[in-house]
């Protein structure tokens, strides 16, 4: 009891079920496609993407490493000053693993739809990895698009 005579609440946070609906919880759970992110459905473009070519790649495939970063760093390779990069291939150091890195904003904000998205993430991941290995990327994928549209 307080000094004006009124029960003391709890220093706790106690939420009532006012309604009788139980307890408040999200619209959807994880399981659920509607609960992914942006940037895990991008994150399952590059992946699927790389997929595709594992079966052209061979053992080749083993030897890479993909990432996906929100935007590229701010201080470009003097051939990147034209704009921001959509991705980079680092080549294998030591025991390090040649690594191939995707921008995802830089992507996004290119794409004009899903289609266009999926599309730009494809041509991407193949121009990093025939840029890596030295080949024609329309040899890795013959779905290519050489004209960027």
């Amino acid at each position: 009891m307080t000094s004006a005579g009124f029960p003391q609440r709890p220093s706790g946070r106690v939420r009532r079920d006012r309604r009788g609906r139980g307890v408040r919880g999200p619209l959807a759970w994880p399981a659920v496609p509607a609960m992914t992110t942006r940037r895990q459905q991008f994150d399952d473009l590059v992946l699927d993407s790389a997929a595709r070519l594992e079966g052209r790649l061979g053992p080749r495939f083993e030897q890479l490493e993909f990432a996906v970063e929100d935007v590229p760093p701010t201080d470009p390779a003097p051939w990147e000053r034209e704009g921001a990069p959509l991705g980079r291939a680092f080549p294998a150091r030591g025991r390090q693993p040649a690594r191939i890195v995707i921008y995802r904003r830089p992507i996004e904000a290119r794409a004009e739809s899903q289609r266009d998205l999926t599309a730009i993430v494809q041509d991407v991941v193949v121009e990093q990895v025939a840029g890596l290995f030295n080949v024609p990327p329309g040899d890795l994928d013959p779905r290519y698009d050489d004209d960027g549209g």
